[in-house]
């Protein structure tokens, strides 16, 4: 009878953390709703930022502005990595720091000095644990960053870069296709590689317009607008990490939850047969008696 109690006390377990786990799951459903939504209204002002970027940039070449000159030799790399500050999301953590390791022993291959712009807690504290160097750290950012998270991100990252203290930074962040779907890439963020504005902005469908009147200069314009650029994709990367982390935690509540079923069935059908192995005990010993009684 000890055994069957425990049985239920572990069902009962189980089912406080299945109701935890549908609950995280529920929320995570509504964020990523709301992430989509921000995604969507964000997209128009990146994809006109292109087709700006991409008609400016004919006018002026590319050894006119700081951010498009590329260091050589190339001695220092920074590589910044997008991750969360919470847990509970399968693997969408473990992704980009495989991908910034495989970039940091690349670079380290090379003979470069290589240095991590950390953002979010997850990566900072095993980046810290294996002890990479860390430049920097921002893991104050909640659910749903600000054009100003990014923008002071972006700002930090250019004054690193344009003070020479190093020669290409690389960004690392989880791409969100679908709430069921999301992979790690990397982008080189400085030096702006100019065919990468050329063909982000081919894909956009950025046209080219020869009667521009710039006022001020394209050359004013220009330095007006990359640092922009910068902070755009910096707020896209944070965008797409929150959307798919909270993609990535909804997938691994639901198949907690799944499994929180599966275990409480076989725990029930446990408990059924050992109840039922007790009841007939029960009526064997009350039977075996009364024979006993007649004799």
């Amino acid at each position: 009878m000890a055994k069957a109690r425990e049985i239920k006390r572990r069902i009962r377990s189980i089912d406080n953390t299945r109701q935890i786990t549908k609950t995280m799951e529920k929320v995570a459903a509504a964020k990523i709703k709301k992430a989509q939504e921000r995604i969507e209204s964000a997209r128009p002002y990146a994809l006109k930022m292109m087709d700006v970027l991409y008609n400016v940039a004919h006018y002026v070449s590319s050894e006119e502005h700081s951010l498009l000159e590329v260091h050589d030799p190339i001695e220092k790399v920074l590589i910044v990595t997008v991750s969360s500050n919470r847990g509970l999301c399968g693997a969408f953590n473990s992704n980009v720091i495989r991908k910034s390791e495989a970039i940091y022993q690349s670079e380290l291959n090379r003979g470069r000095k290589i240095a991590f712009v950390v953002i979010g807690k997850k990566a900072l504290n095993y980046f810290k644990y294996c002890g990479y160097p860390i430049a920097k750290s921002f893991t104050e950012m909640d659910d749903f960053p600000t054009y100003q998270d990014a923008a002071r991100i972006g700002h930090d990252l250019i004054n690193i870069y344009t003070s020479g203290r190093v020669d290409k930074i690389y960004l690392v962040f989880n791409h969100f296709k679908s709430a069921m779907e999301h992979y790690s890439v990397e982008y080189v963020l400085l030096p702006i590689q100019q065919e990468e504005v050329v063909s982000q902005a081919e894909r956009s469908g950025a046209v080219i317009y020869d009667e521009y009147i710039f006022e001020p200069s394209p050359r004013d314009v220009l330095f007006s607008l990359l640092p922009n650029y910068i902070e755009t994709l910096v707020f896209r990367a944070l965008m797409e990490s929150s959307a798919s982390e909270n993609g990535a935690r909804r997938t691994a509540m639901k198949s907690a939850s799944d499994n929180a079923n599966e275990l409480i069935d076989n725990l029930k059908r446990s408990y059924n047969r050992m109840r039922q192995a007790q009841i007939t005990q029960e009526i064997a010993e009350v039977v075996g008696g009364a024979e006993a009684l007649r004799t």
